[in-house]
């Protein structure tokens, strides 16, 4: 069987605007690019030696005179800028509508039966909002009814959240399946769990979140690869973007810091196959809060962990570094942002070499595929010759 196929999403480390971002409410935002300008600006020089300088103009990042991977940026050719969306499309599943927004919250038809399936005496929010800023609106209040708190984003999904010592983790879990049942039709992307704990002016979400995905409505990579035997495991949220399809082996996590860590001893464990790793707190912890610190700060970390991963790797093996979508924390808005996604691809003992703009991230679908030797899919072109 041919090395090893890694990939690393960091979630929500976009690399400037698409052409239509303006489309989406989204112009002139730049997560790496604002970050890099912003003060304190980006100290990451494994990235930097990697190829990241190389793909965009950066600030304090220059382009690597021999980078040690292939860069480049990806488009998204699918509407939208959410999660799913961005991992279905990298996986060969290019939507050709966007999944459902409510920007208003949701209507009755919604929520009403959601309320009788679940058995709550009402429900608190039902607007468009903070995760954060919710939570410590509403939690006392939720303390005191057992109301469940639902709030939606600019993204297609149906968050609950409800303090764990109110609702059992187990009682959240089956309210979300319970409205993941009603949703479908409606096409949500996804119903999100967000337990969380703490008292009135220090309440916090906790990493029991879960995320009930809308299955993917077409084939994906992760489908051909189970089909032949690859074995695929997925680390922190993947399992559940692709509501399981094609993973073998699924591997919970509690943050960048956890992940890594994971994804380390992974490297040391698992000798064929795929292995696929979101790293979820870029989004959830940092560019959701607007916290350009915390984002800086995780990043930097991420970036001084590089090497320990990068020294697992064996002859043959193929390591992508990429994102799903973009969420500025210097902008005011909290919500995702319509941008390109950072490529790097590196393989132990090649130089690195311009990948260009990929017209969609279909085309790391296609590279996945190539490198197994399986055949294409209607969407994406691979990249796996400038690999060699």
């Amino acid at each position: 069987m041919p090395g090893r196929f890694v990939i690393l999403v960091l979630d929500s480390v976009g690399i400037g605007p698409l052409p239509d971002a303006a489309r989406y409410g989204d112009a002139g935002r730049d997560t790496l690019g604002h970050l890099a300008r912003s003060p304190g600006g980006l100290r990451l020089p494994n990235l930097a030696a990697l190829g990241l300088g190389s793909i965009a103009p950066l600030a304090g990042i220059p382009p690597a005179g021999a980078p040690l991977a292939s860069f480049g940026k990806m488009a998204e050719a699918s509407p939208g800028k959410d999660t799913t969306t961005g991992h279905w499309e990298m996986m060969g599943l290019v939507l050709a509508r966007p999944l459902a927004l409510f920007p208003n919250g949701f209507p009755k038809e919604i929520v009403e039966p959601w309320q009788r399936a679940i058995g709550a005496p009402g429900v608190l929010g039902n607007e468009a909002a903070s995760g954060t800023e919710i939570i410590e609106r509403l939690g006392e209040e939720h303390q005191r009814t057992g109301k469940p708190i639902l709030y939606t984003s600019a993204d297609s999904v149906f968050q609950v959240a409800a303090h764990e010592r109110t609702v059992p983790l187990e009682t959240l879990y089956a309210w979300c399946e319970a409205a993941r049942r009603l949703l479908d039709p409606w096409q949500v992307a996804r119903v999100i769990a967000r337990p969380f704990v703490g008292e009135k002016g220090a309440f916090r979400r906790t990493y029991n979140r879960r995320d009930f995905s809308l299955p993917p409505p077409g084939e994906l990579a992760l489908d051909r690869l189970a089909r032949a035997g690859i074995p695929v495991v997925g680390v922190g949220k993947i399992p559940d973007i692709f509501c399981g399809r094609g993973i073998a082996r699924s591997i919970h996590t509690e943050g960048n810091t956890d992940g890594l860590a994971r994804t380390r001893d992974l490297l040391g464990e698992v000798r064929e196959g795929l292995l696929f790793v979101n790293l979820v707190d870029f989004d959830m912890r940092y560019g959701h809060r607007n916290d350009v610190a915390g984002y800086r700060r995780a990043l930097e970390e991420f970036d001084s962990a590089l090497p320990s991963l990068l020294a697992r790797l064996a002859p043959g093996d193929r390591f992508v570094i990429t994102a799903d979508h973009g969420c500025d924390p210097t902008s005011p808005s909290t919500d995702h942002s319509r941008e390109y996604v950072p490529l790097l691809a590196h393989s132990p003992g090649a130089p690195g070499r311009p990948l260009g703009v990929r017209a969609t991230f279909a085309d790391l679908g296609a590279t996945l595929l190539a490198h197994f030797g399986l055949p294409p899919m209607d969407a994406g072109t691979s990249f796996l010759p400038a690999l060699s």
